[in-house]
């Protein structure tokens, strides 16, 4: 995507990735309040030196975080955040849920934007990665969860109680469904779920479980909704919401991560 602002469709095509960059596509491409659901996973502005851990014993080798969409200065950060929510909420049906991923290095900014924007926050989900990487430094205690930060804008949001509780992996002592608690633990991205080219390394360094999209799918929207995610990379949220019959729009930047997401889409994992 690229040129001038223009205006914003009247209508919202869905079941389609865009390539370009989430602002000006959501400027230009999708109605307000035309989206029920909205699962974001930006990036944390992380990317350093390009250290790296080969032959790791415990996960295999180990990369850090090295992109360039995941580089800015602290003000670019501020504002990028304060520039995609801002158009989240615009998109947003007054009804609607939206899911931030984050890591206590930028959940403050995107707290605070959802309050100023004027968002409920329901829920913070600590999400506890039970597959979590040793710590390099020993200087810190192993970080080891992320979280998920639930806000919506006004009364009488979806949420499926009792669909959440079917599928909780918890159960009582009886064995009969027990209520979700805002504690998911599951692991990295690993096995056959985790996308990897031909050189094995993986496709995309911050690819989310599929089962954490599942929940949040199924507890805040029903059939033919309308999910967006604004970084779709390799497409985890719009091949979950495809597979339980909700619409789908996703928005990526890189065109490799356009290509490997809509491969998904077909049923044709790469690598």
């Amino acid at each position: 995507m690229g040129g001038g602002p223009a205006a914003v469709s009247s209508q919202t095509r869905t079941n389609v990735i865009y390539h370009g960059d989430c602002i000006e596509v959501m400027e230009s491409h999708i109605a307000s309040q035309s989206i029920d659901l909205i699962f974001a996973d930006p990036p944390y502005n992380l990317s350093g030196t390009g250290l790296k851990w080969i032959n790791n014993q415990t996960g295999g080798d180990w990369f850090m975080m090295n992109e360039r969409w995941d580089c800015m200065s602290q003000s670019e950060y501020e504002t990028f955040t304060s520039r995609w929510l801002q158009e989240c909420a615009r998109v947003l049906k007054r009804r609607g849920s939206i899911y931030v991923a984050c890591s206590y290095h930028n959940i403050g900014e995107i707290v605070m934007n959802l309050k100023r924007l004027r968002f409920q926050i329901n829920n913070i989900i600590t999400w506890f990665k039970t597959n979590a990487m040793p710590n390099m430094t020993r200087r810190t205690f192993t970080h080891s969860t992320e979280f998920v930060v639930w806000s919506v804008q006004d009364s009488g949001w979806c949420f499926n109680y009792e669909k959440i509780k079917e599928i909780n992996p918890d159960k009582r002592k009886d064995g009969s469904p027990k209520q979700m608690r805002d504690l998911w633990q599951m692991p990295l991205v690993q096995g056959r779920e985790r996308l990897r080219g031909t050189n094995g390394r993986a496709l995309h360094p911050t690819q989310k479980p599929e089962e954490m999209l599942k929940r949040i799918i199924l507890a805040s929207s029903v059939e033919d909704h309308i999910v967006l995610d604004p970084f779709v990379g390799t497409g985890t949220t719009t091949f979950i919401a495809q597979q339980y019959d909700r619409q789908w729009i996703g928005i990526e930047k890189d065109p490799d991560y356009v290509s490997i997401a809509n491969h998904r889409m077909v049923g044709n994992k790469p690598g």
